[in-house]
Formats: C-alpha cells, structure tokens, sequence
C-alpha cells in the first residue's frame, strides 16, 4: 500500500503540477510541501483535507483506504459493483448526442444536489 507521500506526489506528477504551484494552493513554502513528499514532515490534517478538495478526491483516496479516484485513467478498475470505467465510457459513447446531453444535465443537477 502507498504512502500518504507517494500518493500526493503521483496525483501532483499525474496533473503535471510543480511542487511550488500545489504548495502556493496550500498557502505554504514550496519547501514544506517537498518535505511532506519526501517524508521528512509530517502532513497535517488541514493539508490532507485542502488537497483532496484541490484534486478532487477522497481523503480515503488519499490516505490509501479508497484505490479510485476521479480523474483516474485506468479504465481497468473497478468502478461501481463490477462496472469497469470501461463499460461506463462504452456505454455513454452508445447513447445519440441528445441522450448524451441529457446525461450530463442529469449528473450535473445529482452533484448539485449533494
């Protein structure tokens, strides 16, 4: 299983981010957020909570209990049951442009309404 450190700095690699930009997000030293990815810091609670809301992910994603996460691109995993990204993307890419339109009004309007 990974390591709290390796995962932020897959998902900052994955979005071709620098270290300086997430760590300006966080509102601290483009040094302290190197020392949380190399381990010499521990990383506090508040940091884990604003990066997850900055890539959009679980803090269970982050802390390595949730293996998925939006934006992954391994179409691969599993996505709800046994429901790949695969099945999902194949079967939106079915529906006739209207169908399509109306699904993205649909998870928009669920989103919203959290």
């Amino acid at each position: 299983m990974k390591e709290l450190r390796e995962i932020i700095r897959d998902l900052r690699e994955d979005h071709d981010l620098k270290q300086k930009t997430v760590a300006a997000q966080l509102g601290i030293s483009q040094q302290t957020y190197s020392n949380y990815e190399n381990g010499h810091r521990e990383i506090p609670i508040c940091a884990v909570v604003a990066l997850a809301n900055f890539y959009k992910v679980s803090t269970d994603y982050l802390l390595g209990t949730d293996t998925g996460y939006p934006g992954s691109t391994n179409l691969k995993n599993t996505y709800l049951d046994n429901v790949t990204m695969h099945d999902v993307i194949y079967d939106i890419q079915k529906l006739k442009p209207e169908e399509r339109r109306d699904l993205m009004k649909y998870i928009r309007y669920l989103s919203h309404n959290d």
